[in-house]
């Protein structure tokens, strides 16, 4: 566990999953991306599924997992609405590139809709290379790949 200004990032647990679920507006907004939310992750990959964890409840979360050729896959990272700006997607990227390197991940990967520029502006920031891969998502369906290579030193916001 970090403990970091009253929030703990520690793996996620089932129960965690589904009260993600049941504030998911407070993380995503109108944008409704339940369906995105495999329990799946946290069942079989949890030491790399992770929250923040406060007094308040959870205030955001990363969901990966590190595939067979040492990738650390995000699939999801998120902060809720009142913890946005605080440096705990930072925080969250860093716990996890920590969790996937103990997996024997030497880099990082995830993935965006081409239209969403906040994810975009964020990972840039923390040092990731962005392309817009064609057809990565389907005929017609580009979308923003960021790779970048572990160890993750990421600069203080």
């Amino acid at each position: 566990m970090i403990g970091v200004m009253g929030t703990h990032i520690a793996p996620a647990t089932v129960a965690d999953f589904h009260q993600v679920l049941a504030d998911h507006s407070r993380y995503w907004g109108e944008r409704d991306l339940r369906s995105l939310h495999l329990l799946a992750l946290v069942q079989e990959f949890g030491s790399t599924c992770l929250v923040a964890r406060a007094e308040d409840g959870i205030r955001g979360y990363v969901f990966g997992f590190v595939t067979p050729d040492g990738t650390g896959y995000v699939h999801l990272i998120a902060t809720r609405d009142d913890a946005r700006s605080t440096g705990l997607g930072r925080r969250l990227y860093t716990a996890f590139a920590e969790a996937a390197e103990r997996h024997g991940a030497r880099r990082l990967k995830a993935i965006t809709s081409v239209g969403n520029t906040g994810s975009v502006t964020f990972h840039r920031s923390l040092g990731f290379d962005a392309k817009i891969v064609d057809d990565y998502n389907g005929p017609g369906q580009a979308m923003a790949v960021f790779h970048r290579d572990l160890p993750l030193d990421v600069p203080r916001a």
